[in-house]
């Protein structure tokens, strides 16, 4: 049908290569039953998911789609060249999804374990040549969609999009006889276990740390040096000496930051994992904290602040891709038993709260300090609840010790920081997110593995039977790495 509807010989002769491909694939599947020792049958009832997608297909290239004209209401040849772009759109997911799995499952397979079942479908989808078709096709939605104008361009986009969600419901729906160790929530019972979840705040979370956008705040909403201030007004910094007073802190937190590091790796490298030594090294950098925060409140960089104004800055925030929607879904899945938690060195609560308004954490999870205010400003005091990695532990340990007695407990902390390694290492699963230096060296230097988390999944699944599945613990020494949000969603509740 797409080839029906190009004008372009050299657009027909590309999609006519992809036909005489499919053809090709057809054939193979066909010779797979054969390695698998059955015939497929002639008469078969094609899964759902298949028929979903083959049907947005045939949809697609009918004109059937929301956004698209049917062939019969296309005035001109070059109008129906719209279609042929709209189906190739619509097929090109398929082809690169593929192409990924079968390079991705390539990496996987131990030659030392024999000849593996799927190997023949893993060497096609992987193969120089399906990767090749794959670019071709991506090639062909190119050139077809020079002519598009922006918001057909769109429909091609959510015509993908669509796609490609199909695909992987695809595979989601495939029956599976072995037991899974991802995602974690499958094999959740509510009525045994309890999911019990902390994260960190401060860019793990966040593109920007939140003491920047205090400042910021401060800095805006301050006086000019030449404005009189109200008597009713608590006495504040003009903007200029703010700005100077914060670059100070900043810096002075930095360059002591660090020499608190360096001290902490001065002495001698683990050869194996030692977590009291590693506690011992950070209650360093724990004072080190306290001190640096006990600065910022006594210069007064803090005092004045409106809580409408961080209230409003917290609910435009930018989280990293894919963090708010993890929460959200956590948050609404009535199938888990969850008890879900922030942890955070933010001087204000508050900005937390309204960074995830949306999200509907309960009350009483968020645990960070707070800003002390008097009639909606802030006096520029602090009222002192987390301030560094020892206190991150000890609320840590308090907040287990209180959930889910009568359950069995599977907990999990995402961090990013050296402030979140004690508790990365307490929780039965420790994820780390970002790629943070020190929190690499300080934890390699006392032992501890980065593994990421992907080959970490493969492993245990190979380890898993139907009698048992690998389990997780706490203090193994093991945190796994991933890189973005959708990852830790995977892991965690499933795509």
């Amino acid at each position: 049908m797409a080839e029906e509807c190009a004008d372009d010989d050299d657009a027909k002769l590309g999609i006519a290569e992809l036909r005489k491909n499919v053809l090709k694939e057809l054939k193979m599947h066909d010779s797979s039953g054969d390695v698998w020792g059955f015939s497929l049958p002639k008469d078969i009832t094609p899964n759902a998911a298949t028929v979903k997608y083959t049907d947005f297909l045939l949809a697609t290239a009918s004109g059937k789609v929301d956004g698209i004209k049917a062939p019969g209401k296309l005035a001109t040849p070059f109008e129906k060249t719209k279609l042929a772009a709209y189906t190739i759109g619509a097929m090109t997911p398929c082809m690169r999804l593929y192409a990924f799995l079968g390079k991705e499952l390539q990496t996987l397979v131990d030659p030392n374990e024999g000849v593996h079942p799927y190997q023949k479908w893993i060497d096609n989808y992987s193969s120089d040549a399906f990767q090749a078709a794959a670019l071709q096709t991506e090639d062909l939605l190119e050139t077809l969609s020079v002519s598009l104008t922006g918001e057909e361009l769109d429909i091609i986009e959510k015509l993908y999009f669509h796609a490609m969600k199909l695909e992987i419901e695809f595979f989601l729906a495939q029956p599976l006889a072995q037991k899974i160790v991802v995602p974690l929530s499958k094999e959740h019972n509510p009525t045994e276990k309890c999911l019990v979840l902390f994260s960190d705040f401060d860019l793990t979370c966040t593109v920007v740390d939140s003491s920047a956008i205090l400042a910021e705040i401060a800095i805006i909403t301050a006086p000019k040096s030449d404005q009189n201030q109200s008597g009713t007004q608590l006495a504040r910094m003009s903007s200029v000496d703010l700005r100077n007073t914060w670059g100070e802190l900043s810096k002075d937190y930095t360059e002591e930051y660090e020499q608190c590091i360096d001290s902490i790796l001065h002495s001698d490298k683990e050869d194996k994992f030692n977590y009291l030594g590693l506690r011992a090294a950070l209650e360093n950098l724990s004072d080190f904290e306290k001190k640096a925060n006990l600065r910022v409140i006594e210069s007064g960089v803090l005092k004045g602040i409106n809580a409408d104004d961080i209230k409003r800055a917290g609910g435009r925030l930018i989280l990293h891709d894919g963090c708010t929607n993890f929460f959200q879904n956590a948050v609404r899945n009535e199938k888990l038993n969850k008890n879900i938690n922030i942890l955070s060195y933010c001087w204000c609560a508050d900005l937390i709260r309204s960074a995830f308004s949306s999200v509907g954490l309960e009350d009483g999870t968020i645990h960070a300090n707070e800003l002390v205010f008097k009639d909606s400003i802030s006096t520029g005091e602090i009222v002192k609840k987390i301030e560094s990695p020892i206190d991150k532990v000890q609320v840590f340990t308090k907040i287990l010790q209180n959930s889910c007695n009568d359950k069995q407990t599977l907990t999990i902390y995402i961090g990013d920081s050296v402030g979140d390694l004690l508790c990365l290492l307490e929780a039965d699963v420790g994820i780390v997110i970002g790629s943070s230096a020190s929190l690499r060296r300080v934890g390699n230097h006392f032992g501890v593995s980065f593994v990421p988390l992907f080959p970490a999944l493969v492993a245990k699944q190979k380890q898993a039977t139907d009698e048992s599945m690998p389990g997780w613990k706490g203090l193994s020494g093991v945190l796994y790495t991933v890189t973005s949000w959708t990852e830790i969603h995977s892991f965690i509740l499933g795509v």
